[in-house]
């Protein structure tokens, strides 16, 4: 197995299946402690909640206006991680104060910095929720109470920006979505498959002293 030529703790992972779960071989080589971390974070999805709603969000900055030093760092996915519990919490809050017994649920996901042609860095992201919490991210337009609104207001937040300039910059692209079910492994392949981009080699920087990789906690 290759180590990775800018990082020699990495391996570069080269076949069309990991553990049985195929990859998106065209964006190969994928680095496999990547692939590794993305399987686990699925599989402790699923052993917590025998549904997952499992989808696909990309963030990216804006280009037509000064933003905060932190905007060029992993703080700011922290921050809109941070701010995103927080709204998800005040929403399950909420539906308890309604129905005593209403599902909470845990955010796990995974992230990748990457950088694009402009030399601007983006973020791609995996999410997973407790299904009978969640199970969609609602109509794609500002002002409603949804999970798409409450991924444009943590961007927000973490640029220190309006959301009507922020909304644009929270991109959902095509099969965004997937609900996992706990006895369903074609479930979890498809998934799989479809994060599986996330771990590709290509288009990272490594050796600024910033992780380019990211998960929820390994305890979670």
């Amino acid at each position: 197995m290759a180590r990775h030529p800018s990082n020699k703790n990495l391996n570069l992972f080269n076949d069309c299946t990991y553990k049985g779960l195929p990859v998106q071989v065209d964006k190969g080589p994928f680095v496999q402690e990547y692939l590794e971390r993305l399987n686990q974070t699925i599989d402790r999805a699923v052993t917590e909640y025998p549904r997952v709603f499992a989808f696909r969000v990309d963030l990216r900055l804006p280009t037509d206006r000064p933003l905060p030093d932190h905007a060029y760092t992993n703080v700011v996915i922290d921050r809109f991680i941070e701010s995103l519990k927080a709204k998800i919490r005040h929403n399950r809050s909420n539906a308890r104060s309604v129905k005593k017994y209403a599902h909470d649920t845990k955010v796990r996901y995974v992230w990748t910095r990457e950088y694009g042609l402009a030399g601007k860095p983006h973020f791609h992201l995996a999410i997973l929720l407790n299904y009978d919490a969640f199970s969609a991210l609602g109509e794609f337009s500002l002002g409603r109470d949804n999970m798409f609104n409450r991924m444009v207001e943590a961007w927000a937040t973490a640029l220190s920006l309006p959301v009507d300039v922020v909304c644009p910059l929270v991109y959902i692209p095509a099969n965004h979505y997937y609900h996992l079910h706990r006895d369903d492994p074609a479930g979890k392949a498809a998934f799989f498959y479809r994060a599986s981009y996330l771990c590709k080699a290509a288009t990272k920087v490594f050796g600024d002293a910033r992780q380019g990789f990211g998960r929820s906690s390994i305890c979670l």
